[in-house]
């Protein structure tokens, strides 16, 4: 069974139901669905990770390294389109407290200073936990920006429909389950780590960076994290293109093992687009076996 970080109605809910139709376990925070993971009460959580207008999620990207070790095995990205919904009988003209998740706030916040510049927007859990408080009859607030699917569970009127700022934005979730073998790979995968700098000083990312670099994979995401430690330290959360048994990752993997006091390996699994990297000339595994034949062979005795 799989868990995800409910209530039903959300994205997150959305997202899973596109890897199954099994009955699953809603937790009321990303923390809770992993650490349930952890546990073994289930086998694997769908949370989301990163939105194309936000970035990433700060509760994802801190839990993923939080206790015991996990991976994420599988990624995706659904787009995120939002409605404005209201008790029958409110109209749009009435809206004076709206209830969403912060995340679709900043997502519509252009259209609700512009449709309803009177309403005060608080944030909530979720943004179908907003549209269950909003269907109380006795609730204080008039409406709720939420996905279709939560307007309707809930039974509420839809006021307005796309109201989000940037057409097009998507949110990318992944599921996640205990540590163990890396899947195959397919060719067109996606890796993801977190990368700790030995010390504060200058060039320190540069150092990380250049793992990648010189080896020709290229970076899909990266987020600088707080440690939790001391201010001003950090640590960097990364996406790349590419399999931990591609040698160009590989071998990146190992630059930064050598220059880090800490990564986190956090998986390598398909990419939800199918997208297969351009590999540069020079940088294929079959470039790496040709050179490392050549360093062979120059041990080899001087035949003539």
């Amino acid at each position: 069974m799989l868990g995800y970080f409910g209530p039903a109605g959300t994205f997150t809910h959305q997202a899973l139901r596109t890897i199954t139709d099994d009955e699953a376990v809603a937790f009321s925070s990303v923390r809770e669905a992993l650490d349930a993971v952890r546990r073994g009460q289930v086998r694997g959580a769908v949370v989301p990770i990163e939105n194309s207008v936000e970035g990433g999620v700060s509760a994802t990207l801190d839990e993923l390294i939080a206790g015991e070790p996990l991976a994420i095995r599988a990624e995706i990205v659904i787009p995120v389109e939002f409605g404005l919904y209201a008790r029958e009988g409110t109209r749009l003209e009435d809206v004076r407290q709206v209830l969403t998740h912060g995340h679709a706030a900043a997502q519509c916040r252009q259209w609700l200073a512009e449709r309803v510049p009177l309403a005060q927007v608080t944030e909530a859990g979720s943004t179908a936990g907003a549209a269950a408080e909003v269907a109380r009859p006795e609730s204080r607030y008039d409406a709720a920006v939420c996905a279709r699917v939560a307007g309707e569970t809930y039974g509420l009127t839809e006021l307005a429909y796309a109201i989000e700022d940037n057409p097009g934005a998507v949110t990318r979730f992944v599921e996640v389950g205990k540590a163990g073998p890396v899947a195959d790979r397919t060719g067109a995968d996606k890796t993801t780590l977190v990368a700790y700098m030995r010390e504060d000083h200058s060039g320190a990312l540069l150092e990380i960076l250049e793992q990648f670099a010189v080896r020709g994979v290229n970076l899909t995401r990266i987020e600088s994290r707080p440690t939790k430690t001391t201010l001003g330290s950090y640590c960097f959360s990364i996406d790349v293109e590419g399999h931990l048994h591609d040698k160009r990752v590989g071998e990146a993997l190992e630059g930064l093992h050598r220059v880090c006091p800490r990564v986190h390996f956090l998986g390598s699994y398909a990419r939800a687009d199918q997208s297969r990297p351009k590999i540069a000339d020079g940088f294929t595994d079959d470039s790496y076996d040709a050179a490392a034949a050549w360093v062979e062979s120059l041990g080899s005795p001087y035949l003539g």
